[in-house]
């Protein structure tokens, strides 16, 4: 697996200082190269430092992802953040995603603010061993086998809920998001999401190749919503 993935973690203490110019055209460059999971959805993701938190030990920096809203908007954002956040941890700089910061800057035309992502050097430990995950068992989240699901397991999701479920066969996953408390109304819906995206991006940074879409004919399942398949 990912050495990365394997031993990642959302970091919420973070040394103040702003990270020096040349750190920062990396991140720009890493920007440059993430690739959405639907290419034909507008993004843009800009680096700010006053995003609105309440994250103890707030980062330097603030990562603000930007979409049209369309169908898959959501996870596609999960994707290419989550990247971003993988990126962060191998480079050495912590990073967390943020549900409910704000950005100060207004969207682009027919763009609006989909969600943040802190990051800066950590004052914490960056990395953690496998056996600290806090981590449902692959029994509650998917059904068949393919070697991909762990990394898969392991993906952050808001609050820990691991709202997914995933099921293998025929070489392909079939990717289901667990449908949420209705008293959470749209918020839930929109973060699910993009923790479909997240958990996605986990699968394809495990994959030879990598295909994503809608397929006809798989089976619906009880208290879920299907959001595509996964193929190599």
């Amino acid at each position: 697996m990912n050495e990365i993935i394997r031993k990642r973690k959302s970091i919420r203490k973070y040394d103040p200082a702003a990270l020096n110019e040349t750190d920062l055209e990396k991140v720009r460059e890493q920007i440059g190269a993430v690739k959405p999971l639907y290419p034909d959805i507008r993004f843009s993701i800009k680096i700010e430092t006053s995003a609105k938190s309440k994250l103890k030990g707030k980062a330097p920096h603030n990562l603000v992802f930007y979409s049209e809203i369309k169908k898959g908007a959501y996870e596609n954002i999960g994707f290419i953040g989550q990247q971003m956040d993988l990126f962060f941890s191998g480079a050495g700089f912590g990073s967390c995603w943020l549900g409910m910061a704000k950005p100060e800057e207004k969207a682009e035309s027919g763009m609006s603010h989909v969600i943040c992502m802190a990051f800066g050097r950590p004052d914490e430990p960056l990395h953690r061993s496998p056996d600290d995950f806090k981590r449902k068992p692959l029994l509650e989240i998917s059904e068949g086998f393919d070697e991909r699901l762990e990394a898969a397991r392991l993906a952050p999701s808001g609050i820990n809920v691991q709202n997914w479920f995933f099921v293998a066969e025929n070489d392909e996953i079939h990717c289901y998001r667990k449908k949420g408390n209705p008293l959470l109304g749209l918020m839930a819906g929109k973060l699910g999401n993009i923790d479909m995206g997240i958990a996605i991006c986990h699968i394809a940074e495990e994959s030879d190749s990598f295909s994503f879409g809608k397929k006809e004919g798989v089976a619906e399942r009880k208290k879920c919503t299907y959001i595509g398949t996964v193929g190599r």
